[in-house]
């Protein structure tokens, strides 16, 4: 296995920090494996097995090698939403280009008084919280009313760039469904690095369907948030990662890829 190159990023800077040393027991921690500029460049293969990533969090969205599906990790049980709408429970030998996961502990906990959309709900979350300046581990669970999602059909090289495989993405819908959204708030400084704003995906109450969420409507949910302030990131030592060019601008790219 090709070793894995670990950095430590705090405002994106990397630093060095006397005493202190990364450990899995870590609960309040973000890690994240390789950067969303890669993922939007068609770097679709990474270094990191699930089995790895487990030891990191039990929580958590991302995708697999060759992009074949959406990723949502949930109460330490991670599941693959595929291009055909199937759900499976990943397997510890498959590896990721991109995923985030942490430990999630709830910091605050509150029951949605009325019904939102998806850009209600952004408005409303922002409203909990303490600042835009940390990262947050979002899950809301209950019944929906209305829930629009995607997934990604895995890939062949030579790879596209991702704004060209959704072109044809394939979407599901659901009605008065009960599910777990799961994800994350980052700050509008990592951009290039993650997703600036939320990033969610979402999975049925009977695991059976779910992917990357485009659109929702809210019923009767409970809504739980994270604070999470420190920031892992591992790099995959990999060719196609190494020539990318990963210092383009891409908010406008990354902006169409998310909605």
């Amino acid at each position: 296995m090709r070793t894995l190159r670990y950095v430590l990023l705090t405002m994106l800077s990397v630093v060095a920090i006397s005493g202190y040393s990364y450990s899995e027991e870590n609960q309040d921690l973000l890690f994240q494996v390789s950067a969303i500029n890669a993922l939007l460049e068609g770097v679709y293969d990474g270094d990191i097995s699930y089995g790895q990533l487990k030891r990191y969090g039990n929580f958590g969205i991302g995708t697999f090698n060759s992009l074949d599906g959406e990723m949502i990790g949930l109460e330490g049980k991670f599941y693959q939403i595929t291009a055909q709408g199937l759900v499976n429970v990943v397997d510890d030998e498959m590896k990721t280009p991109f995923a985030v996961v942490t430990f999630f502990e709830p910091d605050r906990t509150v029951l949605l008084p009325e019904t939102l959309d998806y850009g209600k709900l952004e408005e409303y979350l922002d409203r909990l919280l303490p600042t835009k300046n940390i990262f947050y581990a979002i899950k809301i669970e209950g019944v929906f009313e209305y829930v629009k999602t995607r997934s990604v059909p895995r890939q062949n090289k030579p790879y596209l760039p991702l704004i060209e495989v959704l072109k044809n993405q394939p979407t599901f819908e659901f009605r008065k469904i009960k599910g777990t959204v799961v994800g994350f708030r980052c700050p509008l400084y990592v951009t290039g690095i993650n997703v600036p704003g939320y990033h969610l995906h979402f999975i049925t109450e009977d695991r059976k369907a779910g992917g990357h969420l485009l659109e929702c409507r809210l019923e009767n949910v409970r809504v739980e948030i994270d604070h999470t302030l420190q920031f892992y990131m591992v790099l995959p030592e990999d060719v196609e990662f190494y020539k990318a060019d990963l210092g383009k601008k891409k908010h406008q790219e990354l902006e169409k890829v998310e909605k």
